[in-house]
């Protein structure tokens, strides 16, 4: 009697015994399972980033140290604390007359661009080149000076003291990056192009083509949606000599970059590596990897919003050796509108820094508020 409940409990035994093993088994499978999903999205992770590495160092990186970064002293903290909402970057683009020396030359484009971080929209703010503006050390002429004489520091540091901005990072392109990048969009298309902006862009286009060894044609006149490629598009931004000038030139490029970044938005993969390989090598930037990597994460996001010219009331005087100049009428007002145009600061003060740049200003050029226009 006694001997059959120990034989069942050796059959239990053995029975519990192979449920055991089978669990065992299976878990093992999930744990190589889940190792193998792990080793994959860490070969993935890898591979993206030698991928985005291999791209990003393409760029030439020139760090501009944030000791030699000059902001104005007496920005109020209400207004400090609505620019921290942004982030505000210098855009650059050289007149150098040769590709791929972005250290030095004259800043034919000077922008502003002005990122809100919580919605996303950009707004882009040209600074007309011919501006009179102190270009450092209290030196007044043409502020795309200040780029010729200390590189991207001294034009970074030129806008900050004359605007009471704080910008720490830029990115300069020189023409060639605009020439390959819109080539490879298939183009951009205007809204319109007229006569004559289509008879002066020819000689920009004869010296671009020779510099890029590209073979653009004229354009056979004015019209309405007209696509341009690369070089048509560069000689469209770089024309100045119509009604309105600089101003207009500025409008112009502002133009431009627009339709590019709405193109390129729209492309898929494929173009868009093609365009890194193809222009990443043109560009120069104080932007880290690291940095770059971020803002790439959101461009999808990214809105155009509105875009403007400063100084937004202006005139316009011969300084004797100093040329033609675009003078701020004035300053401080004009400092004013530019804080409620990209931040919303309605009530912006400006800093002394500014107020005393106006004024010399107005010694030199003999200009006020009321010898401007818009």
């Amino acid at each position: 009697m006694s001997s059959e409940p120990n034989h069942n409990r050796q059959k239990n035994h053995k029975a519990l015994t192979k449920k055991q093993k089978e669990a065992i088994r299976r878990k093992k499978r999930q744990r190589k399972i889940i190792l193998l999903v792990v080793e994959i999205l860490v070969v993935l992770i890898l591979a993206i980033a030698l991928f985005l590495i291999s791209k990003l160092g393409k760029i030439e990186r020139q760090e501009v140290p944030l000791e030699n970064i000059e902001v104005n002293e007496g920005i109020s903290e209400e207004s400090k604390e609505i620019m921290k909402s942004y982030t505000t970057i210098a855009l650059f683009g050289l007149d150098n007359r040769s590709n791929g020396n972005l250290s030095k030359g004259r800043s034919d484009v000077i922008m502003i661009a002005n990122i809100n971080n919580d919605t996303k929209e950009v707004k882009l703010c040209s600074v007309f080149r011919d501006s009179y503006l102190d270009t450092g050390d209290g030196s007044f002429k043409k502020c795309n000076a200040a780029y010729a004489k200390g590189g991207p520091e001294a034009a970074i540091n030129m806008l900050n003291k004359n605007l009471d901005l704080s910008i720490t990072d830029y990115v300069t392109v020189d023409f060639n990056a605009v020439v390959e990048c819109v080539d490879l969009l298939g183009g951009i298309t205007l809204d319109e192009v007229t006569d004559e902006e289509a008879v002066l862009m020819q000689g920009y286009m004869d010296e671009i083509n020779k510099l890029t060894k590209k073979n653009s044609k004229y354009l056979s006149g004015g019209g309405t949606n007209v696509t341009l490629d690369g070089v048509q598009a560069c000689s469209y931004a770089r024309i100045r000599y119509t009604a309105g000038d600089d101003y207009k030139r500025a409008e112009r490029q502002r133009t431009v970059l627009a339709a590019m970044v709405a193109k390129a938005q729209k492309s898929d993969l494929v173009t868009i590596n093609k365009l890194i390989d193809a222009v990443f090598g043109d560009i120069q930037t104080s932007f880290s990897n690291a940095d770059l990597v971020a803002l790439a994460a959101q461009v999808f996001n990214y809105k155009l919003g509105e875009t403007s010219g400063f100084p937004f009331n202006h005139g316009s005087t011969t300084l004797g050796s100093k040329g033609s100049v675009v003078v701020p009428c004035t300053l401080e007002s004009n400092v004013i509108e530019l804080h409620q145009f990209l931040f919303g600061d309605e009530e912006y003060t400006p800093s002394d820094t500014v107020l005393a740049n106006s004024k010399k200003i107005i010694n030199d050029t003999g200009m006020n508020e009321g010898s401007g226009y818009r």
